[in-house]
């Protein structure tokens, strides 16, 4: 019984420090570093401000730590993203406009805009955020999208060259074309708008990435 509930007094100090950090990240998203106070921190998460202390020591901890939780959930959900390309089935043209679509709309969602506002505002008060960031950003995204094309490509799917400057690529083309459309993030770019980038940028990564068959010069799929 003693190592129950010492089990179930970890879990809700852990569910409790997730609801703070995410209380965080909501408040410093709406309201900026500078404005926003600890007290609102946690009538947000629904604690007692000393609550937020004891799980994190001050303002600047908390937004260090909340921009880290907020990457990683990112970064988790474009990863899901890639999960098509483990079978990707006969029609692969199809499937890299899906796995476009995904990764274009967790790179829109409200989260991942209001990461990168909050990067670019706080960059020079906080320059250590940026490693936090890049640790659960982009290249660990490149680095399992390389994989999934290095696979494509021994499988005969794609042409052989560097599987990460390919996933780099496919990257920029899907967002590349976003912060203009979105103005920066502050427009909802809808979902047919969404699809027609995915495709593209899919058509692009194709022409340059795509098998070519032996007579003709025709590219596939």
């Amino acid at each position: 019984m003693t190592g129950a509930r010492t089990m179930t007094a970890s879990r809700g100090r852990i569910d409790k420090r997730q609801a703070i950090l995410g209380a965080a990240f909501t408040v410093f998203a709406r309201e900026g570093y500078s404005q926003a106070c600890v007290q609102e921190i946690a009538d947000e998460a629904g604690v007692a401000k000393p609550t937020v202390y004891n799980h994190l020591t001050d303002k600047a901890t908390m937004f260090r730590h909340a921009m880290a939780a907020a990457a990683q959930t990112a970064l988790d959900e474009r990863l899901a993203a890639l999960e098509p390309l483990v079978e990707p089935g006969e029609d692969l043209r199809a499937t890299l406009e899906d796995v476009g679509h995904r990764l274009l709309r967790c790179h829109c969602d409200d989260r991942s805009c209001a990461l990168r506002r909050l990067l670019y505002a706080e960059i020079t008060r906080f320059p250590d955020v940026l490693d936090l960031v890049k640790e659960y950003g982009a290249h660990r995204l490149n680095e399992a999208l390389a994989d999934r094309l290095a696979r494509l490509t021994l499988a005969g799917h794609l042409r052989a060259t560097d599987p990460a400057r390919a996933a780099e690529q496919f990257v920029a083309l899907l967002t590349g074309p976003m912060e203009a459309r979105s103005q920066m993030g502050t427009r909802q770019v809808d979902d047919a708008e969404l699809r027609a980038v995915a495709r593209a940028a899919v058509h692009t990564f194709l022409q340059a990435f795509g098998v070519r068959r032996a007579e003709g010069g025709e590219k596939a799929p």
